[in-house]
């Protein structure tokens, strides 16, 4: 491999990319037709969008450590392998359960390949220009593949079954194995780097446990002791996990670079940015095909302007880094993230004002995660870039995970409460979602099934603005954290 082709590298790495962070959103679209086949309820429904984050932020730490003992090639093509054997296996899930131990295969390769996406890119562009520009590619695609998943389950969805959304992974892996294997180079080795399995295991509990307490709140009869008892573990393991760090020799996650408040501010722009996108687009394609009686495909290519916007944001960000302090990008482009959920939220229900909502979103959110890629990659040491990528990455499946859980706590909550508060007599199932609603309508008396689906789909209205609501203000508060730090940190000299 030589150096006269390192955009073939990243075309490479970039379509693994594209396969990984699709599999966080494809199934958007995909889950009404899921729900009826599979008979899954709204809790299982929620686990087997959720189980692919939670596991890829608890194992990234571990991998990120890896791919810098090992080679990030290697890590690279072993991803690969797992990806595609859960693919398969997902593909042809016959049961709920079975679908969710599948869609952690799936996390277990996606783990194993993200840290060494991002690493490749920076052992393989020497020039400061071009790695910026690398960086902003790779940006483009993490967030408009993940804006572009519901599009693509939407169109495999009309002519397949929703298994498709899986298989269609197969290909792009087998050609990806290959040419990774000719082309990528193997350097990246650092052997003294350690893996952590104890460490890896304790985040990934805690995720877990606090992911499964903040499931518990939404609920319409919550359990106490479900709810204290997963809080209670999840906070016990993340606080060993934090002791294990600052005991350890040499740590899987060296809290010293948060030192700097330019890779911090990174972390937390990549975190919101991540958590607004993906619970967002969960309300949205969910409103658009129960309430608005779209079709996968239809509900799919109604977004369609946020992909697009972010895969035109995310270079063109990467040129400006030229020019512009990365800190000070992401603030504004987390303030025109912002902006873009108000406007959707403003206009709720008003297909013009939707569509510029989603655009200004898309382009926010692909200059934002730039942004905070080149801030978190460009302010770690050389030998730390495995580790650094993993932090990257984790922040970004962290907050998808918890802006799944929580707006999609919220999202629920608000349905039951608006529900319970206006469709009194009705059966439980039908305050627990949507999805119940619309199932108990048939077998009602024409009268009672247009009031119950009458109050469902307000109920469904005011949970949908909540949540747009809820992202707008965190993204809006992160811009307003970022520009502080980055003023704070003005005199500090820029990285090349």
């Amino acid at each position: 491999m030589t150096a006269r082709s390192p955009w073939l590298v990243l075309g490479i790495v970039s379509s693994a990319l594209f396969l990984i962070v699709v599999d966080m959103t494809v199934l958007y679209t995909a889950l009404p037709t899921l729900t009826r086949d599979l008979d899954a309820s709204a809790t299982e429904k929620l686990w087997i969008v959720n189980v692919y984050s939670l596991v890829v932020a608890g194992l990234l730490p571990g991998a990120g450590a890896l791919g810098d003992r090992y080679g990030h090639r290697r890590m690279f093509m072993i991803g690969l392998v797992i990806f595609g054997a859960a693919s398969l296996a997902a593909g042809f899930a016959p049961s709920s359960a079975l679908l969710i131990a599948a869609r952690a295969g799936l996390a277990v390769g996606a783990a194993a390949m993200m840290p060494a996406t991002l690493s490749i890119i920076r052992h393989t562009f020497d020039d400061p220009g071009q790695r910026a520009l690398a960086i902003g590619i790779w940006a483009a695609v993490a967030s408009g593949g993940a804006a572009f998943g519901p599009v693509i389950g939407g169109a495999l969805l009309e002519h397949f079954h929703w298994g498709a959304v899986f298989l269609v992974n197969l290909p792009v892996v087998a050609v990806a194995l290959v040419l990774a294997a000719l082309l990528v180079p193997a350097g990246g080795a650092h052997g003294h780097h350690p893996f952590d399995p104890l460490g890896s295991a304790q985040i990934l509990v805690g995720l877990v446990g606090m992911t499964l307490a903040i499931k518990e709140i939404a609920k319409p009869q919550p359990s106490a002791v479900v709810m204290v008892a997963s809080a209670l573990i999840g906070a016990a393991a993340l606080a060993l996990f934090l002791r294990r760090l600052r005991c350890h020799a040499d740590p899987m996650i060296d809290l010293t670079l948060f030192r700097d408040p330019r890779f911090a501010g990174g972390v937390i722009g990549a975190v919101v940015s991540a958590a607004a996108l993906l619970g967002v687009q969960l309300a949205i394609t969910q409103r658009l095909q129960l309430v608005d009686g779209l079709s996968p495909l239809q509900a799919g290519l109604y977004i369609l302007p946020v992909p697009l916007a972010a895969f035109v944001a995310g270079p063109v960000a990467g040129l400006m880094l030229a020019r512009v302090a990365a800190g000070r990008l992401l603030a504004v482009a987390l303030a025109v993230s912002g902006t873009g959920v108000l406007i959707y939220w403003l206009g709720l229900g008003h297909a013009g004002a939707e569509l510029a909502g989603f655009a200004v979103l898309g382009a926010g959110i692909g200059a934002a995660m730039t942004a905070a890629s080149s801030a978190i990659m460009l302010n770690a040491p050389a030998n730390r870039a495995g580790m650094a990528a993993s932090i990257e990455e984790v922040s970004y499946e962290l907050g998808g995970a918890f802006g799944i859980a929580i707006l999609g706590s919220l999202m629920a909550g608000i349905y039951s409460a608006a529900f319970l508060a206006a469709g009194r007599g009705f059966e439980a199932g039908a305050a627990d979602s949507l999805d119940g609603a619309l199932l108990l309508a048939p077998t009602l008396p024409p009268d009672q099934a247009r009031r119950l689906l009458e109050i469902a789909n307000g109920a469904f209205d005011q949970a949908t603005g909540a949540v747009a609501l809820a992202a707008a203000v965190a993204l809006l508060g992160a811009a307003l954290w970022v520009g502080r730090i980055n003023r704070a940190d003005r005199g500090r000299p820029q990285p090349a």
